[in-house]
């Protein structure tokens, strides 16, 4: 794991942040289920192109590459896979309280080339797309019960950005009951501190963060 920005080593650090969470409690694991589903949070062009304010940079432009390979996994594994979008009206009044708060937003507006699928991650035909106007791909949207009417128990997590939407999504899924497995290189953000930050939270109050190696192992015949 990446450690949190601070004073002291980094692995010094990282160890005494570790040893305190676990006095505290917050060192509880979760078990993935055996119906697992991927979710690609937010893979939108806003955020791999330097000309849109959103921009995340390198990280995630890393997340974008490791998402592809995820992607294929997946696929490969026969699992329901479910992408995530952001439209809004061209005035933002769908975003509420939340489009006042982050004006770039505008980059989501209907008919923006902004709001497209990175190259190589848009959803097939045969794959659900969710439309959303918020943080979460839960709130206002279909997806929890997408996911209990295909008896679906464990979601994998991937997209952007890690403090943002990845975030209020996997906090969602585990308080809708499903396991949340948020895949370490397939997300990424603006600031590496930030990033660390929130998958360091997440893995302590939310769910799991795993490497891409152990969701291909998870993924592998045998291996659900």
């Amino acid at each position: 794991m990446t450690p949190v920005p601070g004073t002291g080593s980094a692995g010094g650090q990282e160890e005494d942040q570790e040893k305190d969470y676990e006095r505290a409690g917050l060192a509880g694991r979760l078990t993935p289920g055996t119906s697992p589903a991927l979710l690609l949070v937010d893979p939108a062009r806003a955020y791999v192109d330097p000309a849109c304010p959103l921009y995340a940079g390198a990280g995630a432009e890393g997340a974008a590459e490791a998402m592809r390979g995820l992607l294929s996994v997946a696929r490969a594994a026969g699992i329901p896979v479910i992408v995530t979008r952001v439209v809004l009206r061209p005035d933002g009044s769908d975003g509420g309280v939340f489009f006042r708060k982050v004006p770039s937003l505008r980059a989501f507006v209907e008919g923006s080339p902004y709001g497209e699928f990175i190259k190589g991650l848009a959803p097939r035909e045969t794959e659900l797309t969710v439309t959303k106007q918020y943080p979460s791909a839960f709130f206002g949207t279909p997806l929890s019960t997408y996911l209990t009417s295909h008896g679906i128990d464990t979601v994998l997590i991937a997209g952007l950005t890690t403090s943002g939407c990845v975030r209020a999504t996997a906090l969602d899924a585990m308080q809708h009951g499903f396991v949340p497995v948020v895949v370490e290189e397939a997300v990424g953000d603006r600031d590496a501190g930030v990033h660390a930050a929130n998958l360091f939270d997440i893995r302590h109050k939310i769910g799991e963060v795993w490497g891409v190696g152990r969701v291909e192992e998870y993924l592998s015949p045998g291996g659900i």
